[in-house]
């Protein structure tokens, strides 16, 4: 498996979000291939996380390897990450889905369909932020496994 995509709540308003994410994504492609599908935010605070939960689950495969990104995740340094995405890269599984909540995070179903859970901060990030790092992580984690160097 090669194939890797992030599943997010809500889009990059501002250009320099959507700057970076294409830097690191024209990156990323010569050692993936790196698909981002949006899912819509909902307007009503109080349904957020079960009607965006729902649409989340909706876009899963039932052969997917997924990744939740949330508070009560995981914390790795990056080398630990490299790993276990290359650990998940050679799985039998169909892709790699990495799930990135929006402002209320991600429901219990989403994190409950989660085959792993993952935490790149004790702090809470905005959702458009924890994607960039999540694109220079994986970068940077496949340049690890590459053997090649990266700044520090």
């Amino acid at each position: 498996m090669r194939q890797i995509r992030i599943l997010a709540v809500g889009n990059l308003k501002e250009g320099y979000w959507r700057d970076a994410a294409a830097e690191y994504q024209k990156r990323l492609s010569r050692f993936c291939q790196l698909t981002v599908q949006e899912i819509a935010e909902e307007s009503n605070p109080e349904q957020s996380l079960k009607k965006e939960g729902e649409r989340i689950l909706a876009a899963l495969h039932p052969d997917s390897l997924v990744y939740a990104l949330c508070i009560e995740g995981k914390a790795q340094d990056s080398v630990a990450f490299s790993e276990t995405v290359a650990d998940a890269m050679a799985t039998g599984k169909r892709e790699l889905v990495f799930v990135i909540g929006g402002s209320e995070g991600l429901s219990d179903a989403v994190k409950a369909r989660a085959d792993r859970k993952i935490s790149f901060s004790p702090m809470t990030l905005p959702h458009q932020l924890a994607r960039i790092i999540l694109l220079e992580q994986l970068f940077r984690g496949f340049k690890i496994q590459a053997g090649e160097r990266y700044h520090k």
